[in-house]
């Protein structure tokens, strides 16, 4: 389900049946987030992974129509097992927050991006709304 929140954010959501920890492990291992991170089709080359507070994260996505798209982040926050804050310091720049949440029936993952501005917001979600439902149908295979 996705939504947009406010003229600066991207915000989705997915209901889990798995158990927090699985979900937060699926974040916090180098080798298990390249295999998932991204939209269909896309693969990742992990430069750096840091899974800290104020660690570095940096990676190269691969497109299927293969275009490499460099990345750049820092984890802000990362808080076992509910909380990863990342900001994102390249173009475009965002800070991505991702909350895990016991709910009766799993595990919430609300995913919300916030650009510097709306014109950016908007520019983004031309493609980032399908591409985080489709990072997200990724996870879940993942943990199938």
């Amino acid at each position: 389900m996705t939504q947009n929140t406010s003229d600066c954010e991207i915000v989705t959501s997915r209901l889990f049946t798995h158990a927090r920890e699985r979900i937060f492990d699926a974040f916090s291992d180098a080798d298990t987030l390249a295999k998932w991170w991204g939209p269909d089709g896309f693969r990742n080359t992990f430069h750096s992974f840091d899974f800290q507070s104020g660690g570095q994260w940096q990676f190269t996505m691969h497109s299927p129509d293969g275009h490499d798209f460099k990345n750049e982040c820092v984890f802000k926050e990362v808080s076992k097992p509910s909380t990863i804050i990342i900001e994102h310091v390249c173009s475009p720049k965002f800070v991505l927050e991702i909350i895990l949440s016991d709910t009766e029936e799993g595990t919430l993952l609300s995913w919300r991006q916030r650009f510097e501005t709306p014109k950016m917001r908007d520019k983004i979600a031309t493609f980032a709304v399908n591409a985080n439902e489709e990072n997200l149908d990724r996870l879940a295979s993942i943990l199938a």
